[in-house]
C-alpha cells in the first residue's frame, strides 16, 4: 500500500493505529521535548495535524501503559549526549495505540527520534516486561529513578551487560525481522555484525578460561621453592630455576592485570566496540529511510522547511555512518592488539618452557630425591600446554575478527 493510500485509509475504532512495515517516521524536538518538526507518517499515525503538533510537548502521545522508568533512562542517556534505542507504546489522539522501536539521538540543541514498526518476537517479551514494571511502579510506589534501576537489573538478568547492549541487539533483531517480512536483503550488514559478535563472545570465553588456567599456575613458583629447600642447599640449581620461574611468572601476572583483566581490557573492549558499530550503522540506515520517506511525502513539491529536514536527516545519517566506520577501525585495532598480546604471551611461555626443561634435567640428575620435582614439572607441563592452546585459539579469533572488519 502506498503512502497516499494509507493517508485516505479509514482508521479502525479500536486497537492499533495503522502503520506500514515499510514506513518509517521521525520527529525533532528542542531540549525540553517540544516538537519542532516531523513527517506526515508521524502525523497520520498519531492522528494529529502536523501544524497542531509543532510546538506541543512530545508527551501528548505518551501511553499510560508505559513505565516511567523507561523514559527516565531515555532522558538520562540523551542528556549525557548519547544515543538510545527503546521500545515505546504510544497513544494516538483518537485513543488507538501503536508500538515503535525508537532511536533518539542528540541534534544541536535538541533531539531527533526515528522510528520503525517492531515485528520481532522480542517485542512481545518487552510488552510483558513493561507490564510487570508498570505494575511494580504502581504497587510499590517506585520513583522514576527506582523504576529505571529495576529495568536495568532486569536487562542484566536477561543476559545483557548494559542497556546499550540490549538496545543494539533489539535494533538488529527488528531490522532483520522487518527485512525478512518485506523480502529485502538489507540486513546482510547486521548479520555480519552478528557473526563478529559471536566471535567476540568466543574470544571473551577463551580469555576468561585463560585467566582461570593461569590462576591455577600461580602456586607453582612457591611449590618449586619449597621442593628446592628440601633437596639441595641454598643457592643450588633448583633454587635458581625456581627463582627464574617466579620472576617470569610475576611478569606474566602483571601483564594479565594490565591487558586481560578488568572492564577496560583489550579483550573485553572488542564486544562493546562491535556493538557500538552495529548500533550506529543501523541508525544511519533508519535515518536514510526517513529521508526517503520524506521525499515520497513531498512528491516533488517540497517546501523550504522540508528541505531543511532533508539536510538534517542526510547530515545525521552521514555522521552516524562515519561513526560506524570509526568504530570498525577501532575493532580492527583492538583485534590487532590482542594478536600482539598473544605473541608477547607466547614469548613468555617460551622462557617458562626453557626453565621447565632445565628443571627436568636437574630432576633426572637428582635421581630418587628429585621425584617431587618431577611431579611438579609434569603438572607444569599440563598447565603450559593448556594455556598455549588457549593463546593459539585467542590469536585465531583475533585474526578472524580483524579479517572480517577489514572487508567492511
Amino acid at each position: 500500500m502506498s503512502f497516499l493510500d494509507r493517508t485516505i485509509e479509514p482508521r479502525p475504532r479500536t486497537g492499533e493505529a495503522p502503520l506500514g512495515l515499510d514506513e518509517v517516521f521521525f520527529s525533532r524536538t528542542d531540549g525540553r521535548g517540544v516538537i519542532r518538526a516531523g513527517n506526515q507518517v508521524f502525523s497520520r499515525v498519531a492522528d494529529y495535524p502536523l501544524e497542531e503538533m509543532i510546538g506541543a510537548p512530545h508527551k501528548i502521545i505518551r501511553h499510560p501503559d508505559m513505565p516511567k522508568g523507561v523514559f527516565q533512562l531515555l532522558w538520562e542517556t540523551i542528556a549525557r549526549g548519547e544515543t538510545i534505542g527503546a521500545y515505546v507504546k504510544n497513544r494516538a489522539r483518537d485513543g488507538l495505540h501503536y508500538w515503535v522501536f525508537a532511536v533518539v539521538t542528540p541534534h544541536e540543541d535538541g533531539y531527533l527520534s526515528a522510528r520503525v514498526k517492531p515485528v520481532s518476537p522480542l517485542r512481545d517479551v518487552v510488552e510483558k516486561e513493561y507490564a510487570a514494571l508498570l505494575q511494580l511502579e504502581q504497587s510499590e510506589g517506585l520513583s522514576p529513578e527506582e523504576s529505571a534501576e529495576v529495568l536495568l537489573g532486569r536487562i542484566r538478568e536477561l543476559g545483557f551487560e548494559t542497556y546499550h547492549d540490549f538496545a543494539s541487539h533489539a535494533l538488529g533483531e527488528e531490522l532483520i525481522a522487518r527485512d525478512a517480512e518485506l523480502g529485502h536483503n538489507g540486513s546482510c550488514r547486521i548479520s555480519d555484525f552478528r557473526d563478529t559478535l559471536a566471535t567476540a563472545d568466543k574470544l571473551l570465553e577463551e580469555t576468561e578460561a585463560l585467566i582461570c588456567d593461569f590462576d591455577a599456575m600461580r602456586t607453582i613458583p612457591h611449590n618449586l621453592r619449597v621442593i628446592a629447600s628440601r633437596i639441595e642447599p641454598a643457592g643450588g640449581p633448583v633454587t635458581v630455576l625456581s627463582q627464574n620461574y617466579g620472576t617470569i611468572s610475576r611478569q606474566m601476572s602483571a601483564w594479565f592485570e594490565d591487558h586481560v583483566k578488568g572492564e577496560d581490557s583489550n579483550f573485553r573492549a572488542i564486544r562493546g566496540t562491535v556493538n557500538a558499530a552495529m548500533f550506529v550503522e543501523a541508525l544511519s540506515r533508519i535515518l536514510t529511510e526517513c529521508q526517503e520517506q520524506l521525499e515520497r511525502e513531498d512528491n516533488g513539491l517540497g517546501t523550504a522547511s522540508s528541505a531543511a529536514e532533508h539536510r538534517i536527516l542526510q547530515g545525521l545519517a552521514k555522521e552516524k555512518l562515519d561513526r560506524a566506520r570509526h568504530w570498525l577501525k577501532a575493532v580492527d585495532a583492538e583485534a590487532g592488539k590482542i594478536m600482539g598480546a598473544c605473541e608477547t604471551m607466547h614469548r613468555n611461555f617460551l622462557a617458562l618452557s626453557t626453565t621447565r626443561v632445565l628443571c627436568k634435567i636437574e630432576s633426572a640428575r637428582l635421581g630418587s630425591s628429585g621425584e617431587a620435582l618431577e611431579s611438579i614439572i609434569d603438572q607444569l607441563g599440563v598447565f603450559q600446554d593448556r594455556v598455549s592452546k588457549r593463546l593459539e585459539a585467542i590469536g585465531e579469533l583475533g585474526k578472524a575478527i580483524q579479517a572480517k572488519e577489514s572487508r567492511e
